[in-house]
């Protein structure tokens, strides 16, 4: 579950620096252009936020099948579904930030 929260910290933090850059420019605060920019960091700490937990859920399912080979019963884990509800929520932010919603 430590992994569920860094990725939903790092993805609401990318889209939370991306609507504060936004919000600027609308009200016409000068933003600087860079290659490097305020939605391109917020694009890549969603990413982050993504791939972190796709190799979180991975390494847990691995885990869970290596515990129901020795054990008789373990049971479904949680983790995964609130995993896969972050999942929807990061690919929704990302969606957002590429076509500047």
């Amino acid at each position: 579950m430590a992994w569920v929260r860094t990725s939903a910290s790092l993805i609401s933090f990318g889209f939370t620096i991306y609507k504060f850059f936004q919000y600027m420019r609308e009200n016409g605060q000068p933003v600087e252009d860079r290659t490097f920019g305020p939605r391109q960091f917020a694009l890549f700490l969603i990413a982050i936020g993504l791939i972190a937990l796709v190799l979180a859920t991975i390494q847990h399912r691995h885990d869970l099948s290596v515990m129901r080979k020795h054990y008789a019963h373990v049971p479904y884990s949680m983790a995964t579904i609130v995993g896969g509800l972050v999942a929807i929520l990061g690919i929704v932010t990302f969606a957002a930030v590429i076509f500047r919603v």
